[in-house]
Order: structure tokens, then sequence, then C-alpha cells
């Protein structure tokens, strides 16, 4: 029976999850976690093992001789060594357009909340019980932005950033989208200029590459409009956080919303923690319950067709 083994299987399945759709496929052996000295150990002889964010370095490629498949129970696969994999003959999968709905949907819940401040007016009256002292039917003491006739700014246009320009358009936004691949005559394109100069929302959904590496930065916020926000759902290092922080407490930025950082776990030091007006949530865009089923259930017809000798979503 193959071996297989999930090096850190808690984010995806902290108990809620089944993993039957693998254990269908060999002997499952589940590690909530593994910690870069348990590595070699925990790999063996296993042909077939799973990594969310566990590193994949050359040399333990190098190392697990009998290692034949990786799976990435994740879009970015950037935790593989991919160029040591291919040498080795190692296939590496990835999980494609699983949280495509759950991503767009986190995005407009980080951007209501900073809009309409939900949250914040219900514990006025929960919390604070200030409506019931309130001298007049109703009351506010943050800003509340209309969505509708503003511009949103969609750099990276997949499945995951046109799911969020349907969406916004559903609100009234009109969208100017950029992606590399987008064809100019895409009634959503628009060039970087343009989204930095005109957006009154910058959302970001493109992969991390060498090239967009701290996109979000002095320079370029200096280009946009006074007041724009900025959210972020793809990836932490897309934003150059000390940039992000100054143009927030300067309001040069009106407000951002993050559900990832450029180190995860954050780190105490992280300048957007100190920030004004932030919203910061701990990289869970991805994860309902239904998502993860999902993600899981892709992952295991992924190793299904491996097995079958036509293997899919590689990235090796």
């Amino acid at each position: 029976m193959n071996k297989i083994v999930v090096l850190d299987g808690y984010a995806l399945n902290p108990g809620d999850v089944d993993w039957a759709p693998l254990e269908s496929l060999g002997h499952v052996t589940v590690y909530d976690r593994t910690d870069e000295q348990d590595l070699l150990e925990r790999i063996g002889d296993a042909p077939v093992i799973f990594t969310n964010k566990t590193i994949i370095s050359k040399e333990i490629i190098k190392q697990c001789r009998n290692l034949k498949y990786i799976g990435v129970l994740a879009t970015g696969y950037n935790v593989v060594d991919i160029e040591a994999a291919k040498k080795a003959g190692i296939v590496v999968t990835n999980i494609p357009s699983y949280s495509t709905a759950a991503v767009a949907q986190f995005t407009f819940a980080l951007l209501l909340e900073i809009t309409n401040r939900v949250q914040r007016h219900s514990d006025a009256v929960v919390v604070d019980n200030r409506w019931t002292t309130s001298k007049d039917f109703c009351f506010w003491d943050y800003p509340l932005i209309e969505l509708a006739g503003k511009k949103i700014g969609i750099i990276g246009y997949g499945a995951i950033g046109k799911a969020v320009g349907a969406i916004a358009k559903g609100f009234g936004l009109e969208v100017l989208a950029y992606s590399p691949s987008l064809s100019h005559q895409d009634p959503d394109w628009a060039s970087l200029e343009t989204i930095y100069s005109e957006s009154d929302i910058i959302t970001l959904h493109t992969p991390l590459t060498e090239s967009n590496l701290g996109m979000i930065n002095k320079e370029t916020i200096s280009k946009m409009k006074d007041g724009v926000i900025i959210l972020n759902t793809s990836r932490g290092p897309l934003i150059n956080e000390t940039d992000l922080a100054e143009a927030l407490n300067s309001d040069k930025v009106y407000a951002a919303g993050v559900d990832v950082v450029s180190v995860e776990p954050i780190k105490a030091d992280n300048p957007l923690l100190t920030a004004k007006n932030i919203i910061i949530t701990p990289h869970i865009a991805w994860a309902p319950l239904q998502t993860r089923k999902r993600l899981l259930g892709i992952a295991a017809n992924n190793l299904e067709c491996f097995f079958a000798g036509e293997p899919i979503n590689t990235v090796s």
C-alpha cells in the first residue's frame, strides 16, 4: 500500500474535515506541523508527501531518494524547489482555483468593513449601549462610504480577480483590471499606471513573482489618489509594508485591508500593526469549511491521476 505523508495538515484540517479521500489511496500519516529538523525522519521512504507551507528544499529532495510525488495543498508552490524536483524526476502538483469564491467574498468582507464599519457600530450599540442614550434615531461615529460610481483597480485578473470584478460591478463599481495575460481589447483592461492614478480602491490578486515583489511601495503609492483604499488577499510581499504604514499614517492611503503579510505568522515588529486605519486578518480568506473540503478533494484527485499515469495540475 502506498505510503502517504502529510507534513502539515492542521491548517487544512484542524479536525472538521475527513481525510478519507486520501486514505482511499494509501496508508496516510498526518502530522499537524513539521519542523525542519524532523523532515527527513518523517518523510522516510515515503514516495508521496503533501505540504502546505513546510519548505521542501533541494537538500531534502536530494536525500529523499524514494520520493516520487509532492502535492502542494495550496495554489502557490514556492515552498518546493521546483527545479530540484524536476531534476530528480519528482512530480509536483498544486491546487488551482479551489478558493475563487471564498477569496472574492473575503475581499469584499474587508472592503465593506472599511466602508461601513459594521462591527464598530454594532459594538457601540451592544457593548457600549450608546444607542439607548442617543438623542436621535441613528448615529455614526465613523465615515460611511458608498461604493457605487467609484473605480476599483484589480491587479491580477485570473479566476479570483474576475470573480472580484463581477461582484464589484454588482455594487456599481467601475472595474479597471490589469494582468500581463489580459488582452488590451478586454473591456475591463487598464494599464498599471491608469490603475494607480484613477482607482479609488486597489485590490491585489496576482501571483508573487520577482518582478512584482514590493509593487505597492512609496513610489507607486505616490501616483495614487489621496484617500485610496488598498486590499491584499494574495501574497504579503506584494506590498512594502513600511511604505504602506507610512502612507496610512499620513492619510495618503485612507485605509487598508490585508489578509496576508510578508512573514507569517505576523512578526511583532511588523509596521502595519501600529498603522492607522488598518484591518489585518490571519490569512483566512481561503479557509471556509466548504473550500477546504474542495481543496482536499482536488488533492486526492491529483494523486489518483498520478497513480494512473496521467498527472494533472503539475508544476514540475
